[in-house]
């Protein structure tokens, strides 16, 4: 536990070489308060773990001699593509972590090609940041009522943003003990452009039941998921989707991909890992539907197993974040390169010259 945080870094020193270095060194830079916040999740914590610990239950089976002289990581998602498929998750209060918050990690995702999910709690105004900026998507946490929900959706329509994101699967926080040991509050003076932290509930009558006919009377339900496909021009992606018949139904109702996650371990503690959520839910969709897959993504060799199990892509959460409480938009920027360059030396090792041929052939679960 650190009492006086360091400054962020100006330039990346030589012992900084994985993301696991950049763990260690982030918890210098921050509150002991905001690190608990950043690494905590919900209850005992075992989503948080198991998240790491599946990617243990994979073994990589390599195949030799074979071309890879036209070798690349270009992705193809939505029509859009994307020089690599290492994405950045949404995070919200991004403030907390360095004075630039989201525009540093706007500014590094640019420059690396990574593609960058805006939380709607961004401290940053999504009008600030580039509009020309090809590979950026707008996450929308629902505002409780249909029509202030679309009003973000349009602004982000207007600033070229090229898909939403809506986050399905936190309509209540999780019980996260660790927060309420160490009373975590975020700063008084923060400020969040797009939505107050705390949207108004419904009042209770008597009788009323404070969970059920509070925060999970104004949670979204599936026709207002539906209402929003119809009301804008950009594809509409769900996140927080763990049940295969949940992915069929995100179909139905107009969805046009879906991330799989469990909230990083922060909102329901025990639920399925998403790599093995991943794996259902591939059964279970269409064969060009696109999976994109969050959790536990720590190397680039994460990264080639969760494609080979069905995702086109991937979000890194934490690592980013360790990388921007590190250095800002150098550290965000020096976390992407590491991923990036383990992940093409996975798939040179492997024989895979582009995601098309990363399939389950090369990988071995153990049971």
């Amino acid at each position: 536990m650190n009492k006086s945080p360091l400054p962020a870094l100006t330039q990346i020193p030589p012992y900084l070489q994985t993301i696991a270095d950049y763990e260690i060194e982030a918890e210098k830079h921050l509150s002991n308060m905001v690190w608990q916040y950043l690494q905590g999740g919900s209850m005992d914590e075992l989503s948080v773990q198991n998240n790491l610990a599946q990617f243990k239950n994979f073994h990589l089976m390599p195949r030799m001699l074979n071309d890879l002289t036209q070798g690349n990581t270009t992705c193809e998602i939505l029509g859009q593509s994307f020089p690599h498929p290492i994405f950045l998750a949404p995070i919200g209060h991004q403030q907390q972590f360095h004075p630039d918050a989201e525009s540093a990690t706007a500014l590094a995702a640019e420059v690396l090609g990574s593609n960058m999910v805006l939380s709607t709690f961004s401290n940053t105004d999504m009008r600030t940041l580039k509009q020309d900026n090809p590979f950026k998507w707008f996450q929308l946490y629902w505002q409780g009522e249909r029509e202030k929900s679309l009003a973000l959706v349009k602004l982000a329509e207007q600033q070229n943003f090229t898909a939403i994101v809506i986050t399905v699967d936190s309509p209540h926080t999780g019980i996260r003990d660790r927060e309420r040991r160490i009373f975590f509050h975020l700063p008084e003076n923060m400020q969040h452009p797009h939505t107050p932290v705390h949207i108004p509930l419904p009042e209770l009558k008597e009788g009323d039941h404070p969970v059920f006919n509070g925060l999970m009377k104004i949670a979204p339900t599936w026709d207002d998921i539906a209402w929003i496909v119809q009301q804008t021009h950009l594809p509409v992606i769900l996140k927080g989707i763990l049940n295969p018949l949940d992915a069929k139904l995100a179909i139905q109702y107009g969805v046009q991909g879906i991330i799989v996650s469990n909230h990083g371990g922060r909102v329901l503690d025990g639920s399925i890992p998403p790599l093995t959520a991943l794996q259902l839910i591939k059964k279970a969709v269409p064969s060009n539907f696109p999976l994109l897959y969050d959790g536990g993504i720590r190397r680039g060799s994460d990264v080639f197993k969760a494609i080979a199990l069905g995702a086109s892509a991937v979000f890194v959460g934490r690592p980013y974040i360790y990388g921007l409480a590190s250095a800002g938009a150098l550290g965000v920027a020096h976390v992407i390169k590491i991923l990036k360059e383990e992940f093409e030396i996975t798939m040179a090792l492997m024989g895979t010259a582009t995601l098309n041929d990363i399939t389950e052939e090369y990988i071995f679960q153990k049971t």
